[in-house]
């Protein structure tokens, strides 16, 4: 199974915003008569700007992309047998859900302000499951095995 986790639109709202103001210098170049070049050079950029700026808002880049074997945080990928450990930290930056690997000094910092409201939760939650289920790790559900199993 494969889950993706994009970041959150908002941090993006500047992009159609520079379009627009390239929009805007289009207009008072063209208002103040500078040249024909001038004014479509602005025109140009402004709107290339403006759509890739509402293509990011409708489909921001990945966070983070969980598969059954690996999980991918901006590119770096790691197997799910080589993180130990998650849990949360606070930074510098607020508040990030940490991925803890057998490398020495190797942590994976993924900001929870980076993410859509409530989704932090729900990677973390997520991120568990598949890191006790790659570890054959199940929860104890407080009672006792059977007569049958054997000890391990």
């Amino acid at each position: 199974m494969r889950t993706t986790y994009r970041m959150r639109a908002g941090r993006f709202l500047g992009v159609p915003a520079v379009g627009l103001i390239l929009l805007g210098v289009a207009l008072i170049a063209w208002a103040i008569g500078l040249p024909t070049a001038v004014v479509a050079v602005c025109l140009v950029l402004g709107g290339l700007v403006g759509l890739a700026g509402l293509w990011i808002l409708a489909r921001p880049p990945v966070l983070v992309r969980l598969t059954d074997d690996q999980i991918d945080v901006r590119g770096l990928k790691t197997d799910w047998t080589g993180i130990t450990e998650v849990g949360r930290v606070e930074t510098t930056h607020g508040e990030a859900v940490v991925l803890r690997t057998k490398q020495k000094d190797g942590s994976i910092l993924i900001p929870l302000q980076w993410m859509a409201p409530g989704k932090g939760e729900e990677l973390e939650t997520e991120l568990r499951e598949r890191l006790n289920k790659a570890h054959g790790y199940t929860i104890w559900d407080g009672t006792a095995g059977d007569d049958t199993d054997p000890a391990e």
